[in-house]
């Protein structure tokens, strides 16, 4: 899908616009503060139900309002729109005229993917943030995921609680029993999704990073030690476990591993070629996305003339020429964006300036 009309009232800096992008391919240009990723995390609310850059719903809306509205029409002429009240504290969220009460239903609907200067915490942020990145590919691609781990998580909270209330062995091996059952359905899911990706991403990583691909590997821990049984390793663990009051193992353990001539692929590269690589993976997400759901995300850019260099942004624009789907870009200026304008002028260009947006013409 792609965004047709964007409508926000009251959210972050821009007190209110109605925006008619263009299919493909947007720039958004203006100074640091002026609104610009205040536009994307609009269009990251609608999908995800919560912001790339604050946990705090409330810090969404504008200085001294009590409301925020985000609405979208995509190309199919769908309406798609959300609005928070926090004097009465009520959400209301409507797709195509009904209401609906979970965030969740957004995501079925729009798929965003975004690369911010935050995107680096897949490095440096620990297993957690590479968790949420594979687990957004799969909510998208397996219909069975988010039930799956849904029921995980629910059995990991009350094994947990079971082991800081004071055991009994008969309890403690009814848990691990239904633990290991959802742990490894759990895992089998991530470990088919990531041999899809890893397949995908060698496409990306070939266009992106020509001369370092055949030397970059992407390796997976499933969250217990490999060819032992999670039951096994439980049973070992347990006394260890009992005085913790956590589980040590399973499927919430899982990580990522990005690794380059067999070290840690961050220690081998630029910055400029740490971002080549994030929207690497960031594109071959979104095309498995669009393969199974055939729905073609939306892919958004923030801040692109930050750690690409001129050359940089000429191979991205190869890639981009390659993706087929929506992109929405962000730049201090026109000239960070120059190496990616097409020469076709088959884009749309807007001007951010005090939380207001102007298209501008050739």
């Amino acid at each position: 899908m792609s965004v047709v009309r964007l409508i926000t009232q009251n959210f972050r800096n821009i007190e209110q616009a109605k925006i008619d992008l263009h299919p493909q391919l947007n720039f958004l240009v203006g100074d640091n503060g002026s609104g610009k990723s205040s536009f994307l995390e609009a269009i990251f609310f609608l999908g995800h139900g919560k912001s790339f850059r604050t946990s705090k719903i409330e810090n969404l809306v504008s200085h001294d309002q009590s409301s925020f509205v985000v609405s979208v029409k995509d190309d199919l002429d769908a309406q798609i729109g959300i609005s928070k009240n926090f004097t009465s504290n009520q959400t209301e969220i409507k797709i195509n005229g009904e209401r609906h009460t979970k965030l969740s239903e957004l995501a079925k609907n729009i798929a965003v993917q975004i690369i911010t200067p935050e995107s680096f915490k897949l490095f440096f942020g620990g297993p957690k943030e590479r968790r949420r990145f594979v687990d957004l590919g799969l909510f998208h691609v397996e219909q069975s995921f988010s039930r799956e781990w849904k029921d995980f998580n629910r059995i990991l909270k009350q094994r947990n609680a079971y082991l800081r209330s004071g055991i009994n062995i008969e309890g403690i091996k009814y848990w691990d029993e239904v633990f290991c059952v959802h742990s490894n359905n759990v895992s089998e899911l991530r470990i088919k999704y990531i041999t899809s990706f890893k397949e995908e991403f060698l496409h990306w990583a070939k266009l992106l990073l020509p001369n370092i691909f055949e030397n970059i590997q992407i390796q997976y821990s499933q969250g217990w030690k490999q060819n032992t049984k999670l039951e096994d390793i439980l049973q070992n663990n347990r006394s260890r476990e009992v005085l913790l009051g956590y589980t040590t193992s399973g499927t919430h353990k899982f990580d990522l591993r990005f690794i380059m001539n067999k070290q840690p692929l961050e220690n081998q590269l630029s910055r400029g070629q740490q971002k080549l690589f994030l929207l690497a993976l960031t594109f071959a997400q979104a095309k498995l996305i669009e393969k199974v759901k055939r729905v073609k995300p939306i892919l958004l850019i923030d801040d692109v003339g930050a750690e690409l260099d001129s050359n940089s942004r000429t191979v991205l624009n190869n890639a981009i020429n390659q993706l087929n789907c929506q992109v929405i870009i962000t730049a201090i200026d026109k000239v960070a964006v120059e190496p990616l304008i097409p020469n076709d002028h088959d884009y749309k260009m807007f001007h951010v300036k005090h939380g207001k947006i102007f298209e501008m013409s050739e």
